[in-house]
Order: C-alpha cells, then sequence, then structure tokens
C-alpha cells in the first residue's frame, strides 16, 4: 500500500452514500480531503459536457486546418521550432509522456495521489486545455474505481508546472507504468482491466494537457492547509492546558486587547482561549503580573499563523479553479494563446509563508513544554516526575520537541527564491513551487508531534495538581489523552506515548473531543 510517500496521509474508510463532488463546480478543502482520504465519489458537474466538447471540436479544428500551435503541431520547451508532421501527432503526445516520466523517490501518498487526479481533472474540466470527453471521464473512474497511479515525489522545479509527476500521473491512463489497486502495486494495464477500465490513446494537445499544471504542489498544499488550520486549534488547547497548569492569568485574553488590534487570527485565537479556559481554576496564590511570552502571547503568535494559512489557504483554493495548461484554448473567439499559468509562483510563495507560519506553532509550544518541565519556572516536580532522579521523566520529551523545531528552521528556508534554469534556458525562470509543497508537508508532520508533546507534558502536570479544578475544554483534552496515554507514575519507554498522542493530533480525535465539548470553539478548516 503505497501509504508512506511524502505528503500528509490521514485516511478515513470511505463512506457508502456520500454526495459526490461535482467535478467543475466549486471545490472546498474539505472537498478535497473527502476525495482525497476517505474515497468520496466524483462526477461531473451538467456544465462540464458541453463546454469540454465546444474546446475539443476547435482543437480538431486547428489540427485540420495545419497551423502552427505549440505542442500540437511543435515540439515542446526549446523544441518548440521543430515542426511536427501530420501523421506524427498522436505519437508526439504519447512521447511526451513517456519522456517526461523521469521522476525519481518516493511516492506520493496515496491522499495526494488521488488530489492530484481531482485537481488536474478540475482543471481540465474548465473546458480552456481541448482535452476529449472520455479523458476526463477516465481520470474520475480511477478515482471513483481506485486506480492509483505510482507518482514519484521528487523531479519537478514548479515549472512549467508539475511535469515529472503529473506525467507518472499520466502514464497509467495510457496504460503504462505502475498503479496502486486495492492494496497492491501492479503494471497500470492491468489495474486499469482489473477495475474494468481501458487505457487511452492520446489524440492531439492531450498530453500537454495533462502534464502542464501545478496539481502536484496543489494537492500536497491543499491537504497541508487543510490539516495546519486545524492545528491552529489544537494549539490553542494544548496552550490552554499548558496555562491551567501553570496556573497562568486569562487577562491577556480579554477581548477588549484584541479590539485595540484586530487580525482575524489573533482574535479568533483570544475566543478559542477564553471559551477553552472557563471554568478552570485561575492564577496561583503568588503575586504575578504578567506570564511569560509564550503563554500571554498565544493570540499574537497562534493567530498570526492562523491569519498566515488563512491567507495561503485562499491562494490555493484559487489555484484549486485555475486553468494551469499551456497553450489554453479560447474556442469562443477563436484563439489559442501560449501564456504562462502553469508557473507554480502563486502557490511556491504561498507554501514558503505557511511553513513558516506552521513552524511557529512548534516554536511557542516548545517553549511552554520547557516551562512544565522547568521546577523553577511552573512550581511542579522537576521533568513531572515525583521522584526526579530515580526517574527522568518527561525530560527527553523536550529535546525531541527541541530537534523537531530545529529541523523546522532549516526546512523552513523558502524554496521559492531558487531558480534553476531548466529546457535549454527556453524556462529560465522556475517556482520550485513542489519542493516548497513538500516541505510544507514536513513541517507540518513535525509541528503536531511538537504539539502532542505538549499535550502529554500539560496532562501529566495537570495530573500533578490534584486540587486544580478544570473547566470543560481543558478536562476533555486531559480526558482524551489519557484514553490513550496513561499517567507517567514511574520511567518507561516514552516512543509509544508519543505516537499514540500524535495519531491523536494528526487524525483529529482530539479536536473532535474538545469541540463536542466547547461549544462555539472556532476549528477552520473549510475553505
Amino acid at each position: 500500500m503505497i501509504d508512506k510517500g511524502h505528503g500528509p496521509d490521514r485516511r478515513s474508510p470511505g463512506r457508502s452514500g456520500q454526495e459526490p463532488v461535482r467535478v467543475g463546480g466549486s471545490l472546498t478543502l474539505r472537498d478535497i480531503v473527502g476525495v482525497a482520504r476517505s474515497d468520496r465519489p466524483v462526477e461531473l458537474a451538467g456544465e462540464v459536457v458541453d463546454r469540454v466538447k465546444r474546446s475539443r471540436e476547435f482543437v480538431d479544428e486547428l489540427v485540420n486546418s495545419g497551423k502552427t500551435i505549440y505542442g500540437i503541431t511543435t515540439g515542446f520547451g526549446h523544441l518548440a521550432r521543430v515542426h511536427i508532421e501530420d501523421e506524427d501527432v498522436h505519437a508526439l503526445q504519447r512521447n511526451l509522456v513517456l519522456s517526461h516520466s523521469a521522476g525519481v523517490g518516493e511516492p506520493f501518498s496515496r491522499d495526494v495521489t488521488r488530489a492530484m487526479l481531482l485537481l488536474r481533472a478540475q482543471s481540465l474540466a474548465l473546458g480552456y486545455s481541448g482535452v476529449r470527453l472520455e479523458l476526463l471521464e477516465l481520470l474520475l473512474a480511477c478515482l471513483n474505481r481506485g486506480v492509483h497511479p505510482v507518482i514519484p515525489s521528487q523531479g519537478s522545479v514548479g515549472a512549467s508546472g508539475d511535469l515529472a509527476p503529473l506525467a507518472h500521473m499520466a502514464l497509467t491512463l495510457i496504460g503504462e507504468g505502475e498503479a496502486e489497486y486495492r492494496g497492491e502495486v501492479v503494471p497500470a494495464a492491468r489495474a486499469l482491466e482489473e477495475a474494468g477500465l481501458r487505457p487511452l490513446a492520446l489524440e492531439a494537445k492531450e498530453g500537454l494537457a495533462l502534464i502542464n499544471g501545478t496539481q502536484a504542489m496543489t494537492s500536497v498544499a491543499a491537504l497541508v492547509l487543510h490539516d495546519a488550520l486545524g492545528l491552529c486549534t489544537v494549539a490553542d488547547v494544548a496552550g490552554a492546558m499548558s496555562l491551567v497548569a501553570l496556573r497562568g492569568l486569562s487577562d491577556p485574553f480579554d477581548p477588549r486587547v484584541g479590539f485595540l488590534r484586530p487580525h482575524r487570527g489573533c482574535e479568533q485565537t483570544a475566543r478559542n482561549l477564553r471559551l477553552l479556559l472557563a471554568g478552570s481554576t485561575g492564577v496561583s496564590d503568588e503575586a504575578r503580573v504578567q506570564d511569560a511570552y509564550s503563554l500571554r502571547c498565544m493570540p499574537q503568535v497562534h493567530g498570526a499563523s492562523r491569519g498566515a494559512l488563512l491567507h495561503a489557504a485562499d491562494v490555493v483554493v484559487r489555484e484549486v479553479h485555475s486553468v494551469t495548461d499551456n497553450p489554453l484554448i479560447f474556442e469562443e473567439d477563436g484563439d489559442v494563446i501560449s501564456a504562462g499559468n502553469f508557473h507554480g509562483q502563486p502557490v511556491a510563495l504561498a507554501m514558503d509563508y505557511a511553513k513558516s507560519a506552521i513552524a511557529e506553532l512548534a516554536s511557542i509550544s516548545e517553549r511552554r513544554i520547557a516551562r512544565l518541565q522547568d521546577p523553577a519556572l511552573s512550581n511542579l516536580p522537576a521533568f513531572l516526575t515525583s521522584e526526579a532522579g530515580l526517574n527522568s521523566g518527561l525530560m527527553i520529551t523536550q529535546y525531541t520537541a527541541a530537534a523537531l523545531v530545529s529541523e523546522n528552521k532549516v526546512l523552513a528556508h523558502p524554496a521559492s527564491v531558487d531558480s534553476v534554469p531548466t529546457s535549454a534556458n527556453q524556462e529560465d525562470h522556475v517556482s520550485m513551487g513542489t519542493i516548497a509543497a513538500r516541505q510544507a508537508a514536513q513541517v507540518l508532520t513535525n509541528s503536531q508531534r511538537v504539539l502532542a508533546i505538549e499535550l502529554l507534558n500539560a496532562a501529566q502536570a495537570l495530573d500533578l495538581r490534584p486540587g486544580l479544578h478544570t473547566g470543560p475544554g481543558v478536562t476533555a483534552a486531559h480526558h482524551a489523552i489519557r484514553e490513550v496515554v496513561p499517567q507517567l507514575r514511574g520511567d518507561r519507554v516514552m516512543a509509544g506515548d508519543l505516537e499514540a498522542a500524535f495519531d491523536l493530533v494528526a487524525r483529529g480525535t482530539l479536536l473532535e473531543a474538545v469541540a463536542g465539548a466547547v461549544e462555539g470553539l472556532e476549528i477552520v478548516e473549510t475553505v
């Protein structure tokens, strides 16, 4: 089963009776996740058939006219000056897919692959690419019948789009390469046959339409942003637990504070914290004027990340509804325009921004972990164990968090500032957007692990304050953690605990439990 490659893979079993996603219409991040992870069925929106047929008829007219058109009657990239004879037009498209299938590395995860099939179909269904309806229907059939191309994750520079990944995707449609079907990797021709499907012989423009586009980077980005927006609320939950365990102040979350600095994300975070802290014991008996930044600045830090991720999600959803291949077919005007919609810079910059936003959630979380473990700052037993010395307690979990935060700093370096020219300098500026998206996926996983470590530490700290009263939000989070990880009473192997807590975060179980106990909790996941 291909489920360990690059990109988040949080699958749940497909459910019968799900409403189909209408390809060629309006898609949300939740729609994409539903198709990618829950095998939600897909169908063409009603208006798609006519516009795709009109676009294809215009391409056929162009081929019959003998005009010189990039990628239809010419070679590609630097070879655009080479004329292709009529009898070779079909071979040209097949050769394009074969030659561009030059990806390397671990394959994309199953959910990323499904998202790629969906988003490539979405772009082609808008009717500016000149493909046949049969090609579009085969893409959707692969999704509905579970035929998933094996797509190496490395090799795209993000212009002219994701050439190598999309070429590997297209291989399956022509019966070449490998595909995963019913949990087994088999030759694509066999997977299609067992699914009751037949490969296509590509016609003019179709190979180019399949591989010119940003759907690899956009698919990874969509899944990452969906999960990262949820992680903002996980950070609020973990921060609230830590604040209560450290007997911190709730004054910084007063709505009057946010009114004076009305950033949307900051206001949402402060509101979440007020809801999560409601009913919990307040500040300690000690005189305290203010808490450390990692506690009192949660609205400003978590909120800034939330705002950045919402912006990145807006960019990516706009990309989902864009036509990104080349040339573009404007049949209503009788024009074919060779342009640059395949360039991945919008997604590249957005995902570089998102990487930093996600990394900051982990960075501030690690500082709260350190405070929980330091008896000079927490008034709790050192490293949250009652027999420090004989036991190390949770000491090394902070080391793990520190290592992950440091790794994030390297990954957060912007990929989009680099450009290595390709195709004999015809493609002399590229985006590296797929690298940015893949790095963001790793930053997300690292950050989910750091937040999971904070949740474990905060739960242990609450256990060590038996007289402390917690309200519904903190109590629900505490119980959710204790359902999968018991209280630490003596040293034990921690790796299993860390993995169980990570699953609680990554699969959304923690948020479901807390949202069930806290009415109105803001969980931003649909854009």
